[in-house]
């Protein structure tokens, strides 16, 4: 699960007919200059800028201000760009119009073990919070599509009356048809307002969660997802979340600075199980990673070479448990290269790596990892015999 920003958010929405505000993103004050002089909009409308990063209670921290005219704009906009939140900088922020309205509603569609909830409420805003028995529940069946009579029938319980009714399930239709289309698995606004000029339904606010691993099918996906751990993803993280996008199986990439036991794990499972023996044993962690799926030998050359570059590692602990189709001599191939390239970098040295692996051509890949001894590298090389947690072990010195 991957959380979108509110701008590409509020983008896929409008591209499966739902009202937003006009709006930029922009990353300086010059951006919002040159943008300002072909959007008439930015002239005529009052304007709100906030933060456009992934932080909570932005009102609160003042990133977000609101009723402004274009100068107000570029003086919000020069005050929050580079300030720093906690671990965050912000770094961008977006500019939309104000729309005037009086009611706020709100409108969410959420992936469940049985399908699809839609749900509604004719509250909106941080009154959602207090009055969550306001909120009705249309439940989905996977595969399924909610009929109109449904959605409309959804809105009346909620309170809506006469035409509102109609255009709440209008909305809520075409809420449900982007999370099914786009591969979300939660898309909220709130508020959802009836702008004031012409009764219209207009997303103010957009939270979107997508299904990272189905960006291939998306070439308009052309934006980068949410850092979830409170700071930007890093350029190597980047570099391994493109490759990931375009194979098919699995690599991952997150950095933990501080950590000098780094892990290239396969699997999931595995990667949870090392991380958790490592730590109760007492280790740093300096990443989280795997490869999984039968991913090509050249995408996990790229992941090992990411991992080979974090600074201050001591140990790499490799492999995982026993495989049921990823072949083992390809993958630790990608593996092998990426140890190459980085001894003939200068890096690697005094790092000791640690392999257990079963599977598919097990003994020919162990027996490739085993023959790195004789290029100079410090590995130690285990089979399926040997119990996962014995590695961290005997990495640890425990």
């Amino acid at each position: 699960m991957a959380k979108v920003l509110e701008g590409p958010g509020m983008g896929l929405m409008k591209k499966w007919g739902i009202l937003v505000p006009n709006y930029v993103v922009v990353t300086s004050v010059d951006e919002l200059t040159k943008l300002s002089q072909v959007n008439e909009w930015m002239k005529k409308a009052k304007l709100v800028v906030k933060a456009h990063e992934a932080l909570g209670s932005r009102f609160k921290l003042g990133l977000v201000k609101v009723g402004l005219d274009l100068n107000g704009a570029v003086a919000a906009a020069k005050e929050m760009l580079g300030r720093q939140v906690g671990s965050i900088t912000v770094s961008q922020v977006i500019v939309s119009e104000m729309i005037t309205h009086k009611e706020e509603y709100y409108v969410a569609v959420k992936s469940t073990r049985e399908g699809t909830d839609v749900l509604v409420a004719n509250c909106g805003g941080i009154e959602v919070e207090s009055n969550w028995d306001r909120v009705k529940k249309l439940p989905v069946e996977v595969g399924a599509k909610p009929s109109n009579d449904a959605l409309e029938k959804l809105a009346k319980d909620a309170g809506f009356t006469g035409g509102l009714a109609q255009k709440v399930a209008d909305f809520a239709g075409k809420m449900f048809a982007c999370f099914d289309n786009e591969d979300a698995q939660y898309l909220e606004v709130n508020p959802v307002v009836a702008r004031e000029s012409d009764g219209e339904l207009v997303a103010l606010d957009a939270v979107t969660l997508l299904d990272a691993d189905a960006k291939f099918r998306h070439p308009d996906w052309n934006f980068p997802f949410a850092a979830e751990f409170g700071r930007a993803y890093s350029k190597n993280e980047l570099e391994v979340m493109g490759v990931d996008s375009k194979i098919k199986g699995s690599v991952k990439f997150i950095e933990i600075p501080g950590g000098d036991t780094a892990m290239l794990p396969a699997g999931g499972g595995a990667s949870v199980y090392y991380s958790d023996a490592v730590v109760a044993r007492g280790g740093k962690l300096a990443n989280y990673a795997e490869y999984s799926g039968d991913p090509p030998d050249w995408a996990v050359e790229v992941l090992t070479d990411k991992v080979c570059s974090l600074p201050g590692i001591k140990n790499i602990i490799v492999g995982g448990a026993i495989a049921n189709f990823t072949d083992v001599k390809k993958t630790f191939g990608g593996i092998i290269n990426g140890f190459r390239k980085a001894k003939g970098e200068g890096k690697l040295k005094g790092v000791k790596i640690w392999v257990r692996r079963g599977g598919p051509r097990e003994k020919e890949g162990l027996d490739a990892m085993r023959a790195l001894r004789d290029e100079g590298f410090d590995i130690h090389v285990f089979d399926r015999h040997t119990p996962l947690t014995d590695i961290v072990d005997k990495a640890l010195q425990k």
